[in-house]
Formats: C-alpha cells, structure tokens, sequence
C-alpha cells in the first residue's frame, strides 16, 4: 500500500464495521461514494491520484461490499442508513465538512446528504444518477443489463463469477469509449481479492430506497452542485442528468464525452478536471455559507 494511503475501520452499527481509506492530499476533504454493491476499490486509481492533487480524498466500502461488514439478512437497513454511514467516516476522519463525489447509488446518497446533512458538505458532485425516487417516464436501463441483474445470486465458482463480472462491467462501461478486457478482469480481480471471496455483492437491490416525495425538497438546496452527464449511460441515459439538474437551483450540468455508468481510466483526467473545476468553484461559496452561519449565530464545526 501506497505511504500515503492510511486504512482503518468504521463502526457505524453494533456489530457492523465499513472498512475505509484516508489518501493523504492537500487542500480540503473530498469523499468518494460509491455505486450500490461496489466497493470502494471501484475507483480508478488515476482518478484518486489526481483529486488528492488538491484535495484530502477520503473512499471506503458499503455495507456488504468489501471489506466491510456482509450482514444485510441480519440487520437490514435502507439507502438512507447507508447515508448516515458516509457522514459517520466522516466523523471517523474528523472531518467537519467535505466535497462529496457520487456516482450511481452514491449519487442518491449524496442528494441524501445534500438534504438532510448539508452542514457538512462544501459541495456535491453527482454522476451516473437520477433524481431521487426516480422518474419511470425516462428511459430504463439497457435489457442486457437488466437480464444480467437478474441473474447476480446464481452459484458460480471463482471463475465463472469473474467471468460474469467482467461481461457485466463491460455492459456498464458502454460504448463510448473501447473497452479494455485484460483491465477489467484486473479490476475485477483486485476487488475479489481486495473483499476476500468471490460472493457476489447484491444486498441493495433489496435495500429499502428513498420515495420520490422527496424529490420536490431539492428544489431547498443551496450547497453547490455538478450534476455530470454520462452521454453513454446504459444505465440511467440521457435525459436522466439533466432532469436532476433542474431539479436543484443552481446545478450545473456538465457532459464527459464517452462516459457510460462505470468510470473507465481512461476517463479519468476529464472527470477529475470536471470535478476539480467544481470544488475549486465551490470553496468560495462554501466560506460565504459558513460565515453567514456563523454570524446568524449559529454553531459551524
């Protein structure tokens, strides 16, 4: 491991840990939330390196990916929960306020967080989402995908479960940019060996997840807000991003070229200027809220 990346684990419930990892980086905290049933180890390196450029970047592992804690039969929880856990790392890193990065169900955590947490984030980044509760009057996700969801508990040896994987992941990335085969497989292995076991992670599909009545309350947010578009989402395709972003004042909408659902490395420098651009934007704006509370008399960490 990297000297400048620390591990630790989190206690967020009784008996239920989320292993996380602090990057050592100038600047203010950014932390990376990740898609639902994806560890944190989904993201591209090259993409961590550069927002540690500028920022103190902070990622860790759901519930039931990873390294943390697998108990969901046990102890169920909701997207909300998972929520409370991205503020509770936080809390483990002594971090008062941070920039927040979603991308797929993290990206509905992190329109959680912009709700319900606010005074704990400088900004919000959201990629490879939709609008909470979501919209059934926008288009699905691609069949192929949705065949492949169906069939994520089936028993498959180590093997046949990377095979699955990789296929998966390829179906994610979308066409917009070629698809790196001896890549993946490498990602996929490295998150297998990263977990410990080849047991397919799939508890938030049965995740209790946010009702759209909540979807008029973002039109209250006032922490600034990149909403990303991923022309080439197969998951949740175009409009799905421009209809997040008008759902929140003063969002900005900015599109990477050839962005499917899973961050390739190959995007990684236009995706990690996109969010720098933003959270380099958005310190500004952060100072004026925090000096504003503070002189309404209200208490600021």
């Amino acid at each position: 491991m990297h000297p400048d990346r620390v591990e630790r684990l989190v206690d967020v419930a009784p008996g239920v840990r989320l292993w996380a990892e602090d990057v050592a980086g100038p600047g203010e905290p950014l932390l990376l939330v990740m898609d639902a049933d994806a560890s944190g180890r989904y993201w591209p390196d090259a993409l961590v390196a550069r927002l540690a450029e500028r920022h103190h970047v902070i990622l860790y592992d759901h519930r039931d990916t990873g390294r943390s804690t697998w108990a969901f039969d046990d102890q169920p929880y909701s997207v909300g929960d998972l929520a409370v856990d991205a503020v509770m790392v936080l809390d483990a890193f002594a971090v008062s306020r941070a920039h927040v990065v979603g991308t797929g169900m993290g990206g509905e955590i992190a329109q959680l967080l912009l709700l319900d947490h606010p005074d704990r984030l400088l900004s919000a980044t959201v990629l490879g989402s939709t609008v909470l509760g979501g919209n059934t009057a926008l288009p699905g996700p691609d069949p192929a995908l949705v065949r492949m969801w169906a069939e994520v508990d089936d028993p498959r040896d180590d093997r046949a479960e990377l095979a699955w994987r990789v296929t998966h992941r390829e179906l994610l990335c979308g066409p917009g940019v070629p698809f790196d085969l001896l890549a993946a497989r490498a990602l996929e292995q490295r998150v297998i060996d990263h977990t410990g076991h080849h047991l397919p992670p799939s508890a938030h599909v049965h995740a209790e997840r946010t009702g759209p009545e909540r979807a008029a309350e973002l039109a209250t947010v006032a922490i600034p807000t990149l909403v990303v578009e991923a022309p080439d989402d197969p998951v949740l395709p175009p409009p799905h991003a421009e209809h997040l972003a008008r759902a929140i004042p003063g969002a900005r909408l900015v599109r990477v070229p050839g962005m499917g659902h899973a961050i390739t490395p190959d995007l990684a420098a236009p995706l990690a200027a996109t969010v720098l651009d933003h959270t380099t934007a958005a310190r500004g704006v952060g100072q004026r809220v925090a000096q504003r509370e503070r002189c309404s008399g209200r208490q600021v960490p």
